[in-house]
């Protein structure tokens, strides 16, 4: 559960609009990070979550 989130500060350029990236743990015999563009087929890359880095780890 999120406890705090912050907007986007960074101006979309012209190629940026119209897209909208969002990640998701799916849960299975082996979990896994999901991280798609949701407005482009196909666009998505995973990766097991152990494998992911924390959000701590990204600020």
């Amino acid at each position: 559960m999120f406890t705090h989130m912050e907007s986007d500060t960074v101006a979309q350029t012209e190629e940026q609009q119209g897209s909208e990236v969002m990640a998701a743990v799916e849960n299975g015999p082996r979990d896994e990070f999901v991280l798609a563009d949701i407005t482009t087929d196909d666009a998505y890359i995973t990766m097991p979550l152990d494998e992911a880095a924390s959000l701590p780890a990204w600020r």
